[in-house]
């Protein structure tokens, strides 16, 4: 029950953060949740292969740990596009702020 309250707060934050860009939220949403499902599968396949499964303990925490990697791979792919409002500034290199050369 926790992994999905704390699932609803980091789509929520990944929504925001579309926004920001200039994106539509809602399909970055659930590439929130696709990432964290998939990335939770496989370490639970990982955590099975690594510990056996009787460790259960072993196996989840290596399940949610990766969970959380697929968040952080949507905002790491959010991060790096644009944002809606960015100055001009921003844009230019460090060769483009040197006065011209007769």
């Amino acid at each position: 029950m926790l992994e999905v309250i704390a699932l609803y707060f980091l789509c929520k934050k990944n929504g925001l953060l579309a926004s920001q860009k200039g994106l539509n939220p809602r399909p970055w949403k659930w590439y929130t949740v696709l990432a964290w499902i998939v990335t939770e599968i496989i370490g639970v396949i990982m955590g099975i292969i690594f510990y056996g499964e009787t460790n259960i303990l072993g196996v989840m925490s290596l399940g949610i740990i990766s969970a959380f990697g697929g968040y952080l791979i949507i905002k790491y792919i959010l991060e790096k596009k644009p944002d809606l409002n960015s100055d001009d500034m921003d844009q230019n290199s460090v060769d483009d702020l040197h006065p011209p050369r007769n």
